[in-house]
């Protein structure tokens, strides 16, 4: 799943592909993409490309004063073709394109969907605050506003909740996912199942500083690389996420992992948890 890094870069670079064109047409491929139904689709079509901002892990392009929002979920990406096919896509078929946005050269965006379960979301508003999503969103971890204290207020409103969940839930911090929740929980030195009211003022300071070194240092990374190289890009700069059964960069201890119903998490048992590992509900429930 995208997160706040790669889609910071998408926005860096559709800001400099998109600057100064227009929407020529914008072709739905998947009806069950579209979320929103005033103003239409159509509205878009003919307006000039204001700008391509972030809002969490929500890209948002802006025409002709309203805003084209789209989140792109677990599998969701953007590919750029120098020059689109003439045939409009097919409704309905097997390709994974959801949505292909048309520019006044004939260039433009095919906005795809991998899998079968389709999450992919796209908005048509006049203002981003519409989308329910970002008008839910906590603050972003990479915003001014979010302090050391701020942090602290979050976790404090969490109780006992387990820290990868309130890194994870984007009504309390925006823009952090499964991948880097973990990278920013190896980095802290935290294990992910440590309720959140547990942390010192050294594990606050220590988890803040975690927070916001991981990030600059992933959107960093990707500023200047192209969409096509982003995935790369965060697949092979990944501590332990995604890691399971590889050495820890850190340590050298083998990465765990951790299985839920539709997702799993991984860790360092030797840098996180004290060398303990950390119980396995799906493994367990298969050996009883």
């Amino acid at each position: 799943m995208p997160e706040l890094p790669e889609v910071q870069a998408l926005s860096l670079d559709l800001s400099q592909r998109l600057a100064d064109r227009a929407i020529a047409q914008v072709q739905l491929a998947a009806f069950s993409a579209l979320k929103t139904f005033d103003p239409p689709l159509s509205a878009v079509e003919g307006t000039f490309i204001e700008g391509v901002t972030r809002h969490g892990k929500f890209l948002d392009i802006s025409a002709g004063g309203l805003h084209l929002v789209l989140h792109l979920a677990r599998a969701g990406w953007i590919r750029w073709r120098d020059e689109v096919p003439k045939t409009p896509p097919r409704p309905g078929g097997k390709s994974p394109l959801a949505v292909r946005i048309v520019l006044d050269d004939d260039s433009g965006l095919d906005i795809t969907e991998a899998g079968t379960k389709k999450s992919l979301a796209l908005y048509v508003v006049r203002d981003p605050q519409d989308v329910e999503g970002i008008a839910r969103l906590g603050p972003d971890p990479l915003d001014d506003d979010f302090t050391r204290d701020r942090l602290g207020e979050i976790l404090q409103a969490a109780g006992r909740s387990q820290i990868k969940g309130v890194l994870r839930h984007q009504g309390t911090i925006a823009g952090i996912g499964n991948a880097y929740s973990d990278e920013i929980l190896h980095a802290a030195r935290m294990s992910p199942f440590k309720p959140a009211t547990s942390l010192t003022d050294d594990d606050l300071t220590t988890l803040y500083d975690a927070i916001h070194d991981t990030l600059a240092a992933a959107v960093a990374r990707s500023e200047g690389i192209a969409m096509s190289e982003l995935k790369r890009e965060k697949k092979t700069n990944l501590a332990v996420h995604g890691r399971t059964g590889k050495p820890c960069p850190v340590c050298g201890d083998i990465v765990r992992e951790v299985s839920f119903a539709d997702s799993s998490l991984q860790y360092c048992a030797t840098c996180q948890t004290g060398g303990k590992p950390l119980a396995d509900r799906r493994m367990s429930k298969l050996l009883k």
